[in-house]
């Protein structure tokens, strides 16, 4: 049998473990090269197949691509460059499958989130239409946990591991000046609509009055009044009031109180500011004294703090996509099966992935409390074992050692140049 060549590429907002994945599925190809011959990278995710600019991993030595077990953000590179309909961008996706065929790729493994999976499934299809032998896996990833049937994403439990430990620490530090100083501390994370990195946070308060003391979701429209109302009410009660906030947080008409009017290169509407505004209105209603933090990349590119069962799932899951492919099944994704709370179990189970493909997963009703300012014992159950265990990278001079691959560049095989 022809060992044909596989091609692997990042998509969309890199994370603390994405490249755990990618570990995972470069060192599964390499256990079998009686089936796959080189692994080739895209240079910035899909952008790289359009433009030819692959990277060869097989250049890289084994205890490099070992290392990328602790390294964060993308080690190939990533991209926000959405693919439409097959109809609307066909001669991209054409190029694709003529990129594929001049270095005989077989296996297209796509590292990323909801949209990459429906890149993933149009390949597929047309790869089908046309003939050309392609089996095409999605290697699932996003921190917003928001992609359906799997129980839980690549990336979300180290930035919930982050959140939660930050407001913890957060929380103490304003605790030891609120007497005379700060009162209301307010924190901004991810989750344009889906607020498992807001529920997140809540996993810092172990007991009766610990922060965070008001969470705001997405799924819950913020009504200032009530808002202001159990600010005053905490303040009163403990002395200060530490707030965790969606940067999709919505207002009474369902409008996004953060959205900047820009958008990024998959359509979704630019985000920024919720934190201030929510510190303005304290402010502006309570003069009381606040400081405000947006986590933004920190929460995602913290990998001297990720979760070891993140790190654990997200190497998984980049082994099990190989082993699926090799299995022959096509237009697939591995994902998180929960056999148990506690003790955590969990196996890998397959999504197909039309069933994937453009569908978002919100947080239940039953996770958020009665109040709509909390998360329930619900939540914590499901939370709680995906934060859990320490995978410290190695340290060199007291920084985290991360490795940088060589990145080299296989030689171009077709004529001139594709215009994106």
């Amino acid at each position: 049998m022809n060992a044909r060549n596989a091609f692997y590429a990042q998509s969309g907002g890199v994370t603390a473990v994405i490249n755990a994945s990618a570990c995972g599925v470069i060192e599964s190809t390499r256990a079998h090269p009686d089936r796959i011959g080189r692994t080739f990278a895209g240079r910035n995710g899909i952008v790289g197949a359009l433009t030819e600019d692959l990277i060869d991993t097989s250049l890289e030595s084994a205890s490099d691509i070992a290392a990328l077990r602790y390294a964060p953000a993308g080690a190939f590179g990533s991209c926000r460059y959405k693919l439409k309909s097959l109809e609307q961008s066909r001669a991209e996706y054409q190029r694709l499958l003529e990129v594929f065929k001049a270095h005989d790729i077989g296996y297209f493994f796509y590292n990323g989130g909801g949209d990459s999976a429906d890149t993933c499934l149009k390949v597929s299809q047309l790869s089908a239409a046309t003939g050309y032998p392609l089996q095409a896996i999605h290697v699932p990833k996003t921190v917003d946990n928001d992609l359906p049937i799997t129980d839980c994403c690549p990336g979300f439990g180290s930035v919930a591991k982050y959140v939660a430990t930050s407001m913890k620490e957060a929380g103490f530090d304003v605790a030891s000046m609120a007497r005379t100083s700060t009162k209301v501390f307010v924190l901004e994370v991810m989750g344009r609509h889906a607020g498992w990195i807001t529920a997140s946070c809540g996993l810092a308060a172990e007991q009766a009055g610990d922060p965070p003391h008001i969470l705001l979701f997405p799924e819950v429209p913020f009504d200032e009044d009530k808002f202001i109302a159990r600010v005053r009410q905490c303040v009163a009660d403990y002395g200060y009031c530490c707030i965790g906030v969606s940067e999709g947080l919505l207002d009474k008409d369902g409008k996004l109180m953060g959205e900047s009017g820009a958008r990024d290169a998959f359509g979704h509407t630019q985000l920024s500011g919720v934190g201030p505004m929510i510190a303005g209105i304290v402010t502006d209603r309570l003069k009381l004294k606040n400081h405000w933090a947006v986590a933004s990349y920190l929460q995602r590119a913290a990998r001297h703090i990720a979760s070891r069962t993140d790190v654990e799932q997200a190497y998984a899951l980049g082994k099990a996509a190989v082993e699926m492919a090799l299995d022959g099944k096509n237009s697939v994704m591995p994902a998180i099966v929960r056999k148990s709370d506690s003790p955590y179990v969990w196996e890998i189970g397959i999504a197909e992935l039309k069933d994937v493909a453009n569908v978002e997963k919100k947080m239940p009703k039953e996770f958020i409390s009665a109040d709509g300012f909390g998360i329930t014992d619900a939540c914590r159950a499901y939370l709680a074992p995906l934060i859990a265990g320490e995978d410290y990278p190695p340290f060199r001079n007291g920084l985290p050692n991360y490795v940088r691959l060589k990145n080299i560049a296989v030689a171009r095989k077709l004529p001139g140049d594709f215009k994106l």
